[in-house]
This record gives structure tokens, C-alpha cells and sequence, in this order.
């Protein structure tokens, strides 16, 4: 920014520009996106599965990434049919790159020691919440055994 300015505040101008001619295309096109989603399944669902592959290769164009949005889709629609959130999923596709780079980091700044993960204040404090909330539901049945127990002998 501060060794070319000229090219940060285009970089600006042209993202003021392409919002106001997203506004611009996107206001009219409102009723035809609603007339979308009144498409069957049947024919919706193939075309954001095309969508989604054409996506996905054009990123990297590996077909390894095509194989795992595979794998991904086909898990989240067994979550979704098995009644499990796939949520947990998503967020754990799109933030575990990302928590693999700062543990390597965390490791490499450590020497390869696993202790900077417990010794530091901020993250044994965000791994004791961790572990808490993990253990909530768990204390949560035990508790509600624990009452039914109680009810059930008086």
C-alpha cells in the first residue's frame, strides 16, 4: 500500500465498481433466481453437482480435489440421511488447511515439541475450553441419570 498507492486505491475503485454492477445485474434478475428454486430436485440437484466439479477443477485442476468433493458430498448426504449435522463437516473442510499450516508452524517454532501446546497461557486456556466444552453433554447425561436415578428410589 504504501510503496504503490495507485494500484491499492484501484484495486478499492474496482471492487466500488464491480458491487454496483452486481447491484445493477442482480436487482432484475431477483424473479428469475426464485423461478430456479422451483426446479424439481431431480433436475436442480445435477446441475449444482456440474457446477460444483467444473469449480473445484478449474481451482487446481486436480483431479484429486474433484475425488474429494466426491467423498465429501457422498459423506454429507450419509450425515444428512443418518440425521447428523454436516456442518462440523464444512467447517472442518474449510478450516483444517489451515489449522495443519499453524500446527506445523507451532511445531517447527517448538523444535518438534508438543509441549508449546500446553505450556503457553492462551493455549492451554483455549484447550482446557475445549475439552470443557466437549465434556458438557457428557456431564449433562450423567446428570440427567443421576435425577432419574434419584426420582426413581424415592
Amino acid at each position: 500500500m504504501q510503496e504503490n498507492p495507485a494500484l491499492f486505491w484501484g484495486l478499492v475503485a474496482s471492487m466500488y465498481v464491480g458491487n454496483v454492477m452486481l447491484l445493477i445485474l442482480n436487482l432484475p434478475l431477483v424473479p428469475l433466481f426464485a423461478q430456479i428454486l422451483r426446479l424439481p430436485y431431480y433436475v436442480l440437484a445435477p446441475a449444482i453437482l456440474g457446477i460444483s466439479i467444473v469449480g473445484v477443477y478449474s481451482v487446481s485442476q486436480s483431479l484429486f480435489d474433484v475425488w474429494m468433493l466426491g467423498i465429501f458430498a457422498l459423506l454429507g448426504f450419509l450425515m444428512r440421511k443418518l440425521d447428523f449435522p454436516p456442518a462440523p463437516l464444512v467447517l472442518g473442510m474449510v478450516l483444517g488447511d489451515r489449522l495443519e499450516q499453524s500446527l506445523r508452524q507451532a511445531l517447527m517454532m517448538s523444535q518438534g515439541h508438543l509441549s508449546i501446546l500446553v505450556t503457553r497461557p492462551m493455549s492451554a486456556g483455549l484447550l482446557i475450553l475445549t475439552l470443557l466444552i466437549l465434556l458438557m453433554p457428557l456431564a449433562g447425561k450423567i446428570r440427567s441419570g443421576r435425577l432419574k436415578a434419584a426420582e426413581e428410589s424415592a
